[in-house]
């Protein structure tokens, strides 16, 4: 048995997106300036999006997509444990965390700070005969630096989604539904022994 229930973890997930949707709605402001926002911006090397500033109608267009996402998903544990259980997320859960681990991939690893655009180490004599601008691929990427010669922005917006408010939140959300997962199936097997239990029980008493 988990520590912490599927449903606990559920409930929070949904509560989370509707704290996210009234804050984008508010200030979000309140949301850009987070600590682990720029812990992990600043790790990743992810740019500061200025437009997270000020309040935006994409951002309340976002705030209401949040909202009615956590309070549908918060109305579907008020179903009876076999249906959301066993069938609901069973299909959600693994769906959403392969979103978000795809969220996650393309906002950092095609992103100017990628190790994907930078150069590798040269084994010239000449230090110099290396452009400035390119790094070896293990340098610590960095917010404040040149794009890599090699890098070429996205045509049809996915720029956008290269920043560390997205980058943060698809890394929240890949390490939540990766928990409900792994906690979900455990609870699946749990139902699953009390149902043959109860089965077995009803065959007892039939004879």
């Amino acid at each position: 048995m988990a520590l912490i229930s599927v449903k606990t973890i559920l409930t929070s997930l949904s509560l989370f997106h509707i704290t996210l949707g009234f804050f984008f709605l508010t200030n979000p402001g309140t949301i850009a300036d987070q600590a682990l926002v720029y812990v992990i911006g600043e790790a990743m090397g992810m740019p500061y999006a200025r437009s997270f500033e000020t309040q935006s109608p994409a951002l309340a267009f976002l705030a209401v997509i949040l909202a009615t996402m956590g309070i549908s998903d918060m109305v579907t544990l008020s179903q009876p444990e076999e249906i959301w259980l066993l069938h609901h997320w069973a299909t959600q859960a693994p769906l959403r965390l392969f979103i978000s681990f795809a969220s996650f991939t393309y906002s950092f690893f095609f992103s100017a700070s990628s190790p994907i655009y930078r150069s590798p180490l040269t084994s010239s004599s000449n230090p110099l005969s290396s452009s400035s601008s390119s790094s070896p691929r293990l340098t610590h990427p960095s917010a404040h630096a040149q794009p890599p010669p090699g890098y070429r922005p996205s045509g049809w917006g996915g720029d956008a989604l290269k920043n560390r408010v997205f980058l943060t939140f698809a890394f929240v959300e890949m390490v939540s539904w990766f928990w409900v997962w792994v906690t979900l199936r455990e609870e699946r097997r749990d139902v699953a022994a009390r149902r043959a239990q109860r089965r077995r029980s009803g065959q007892g008493y039939a004879y």
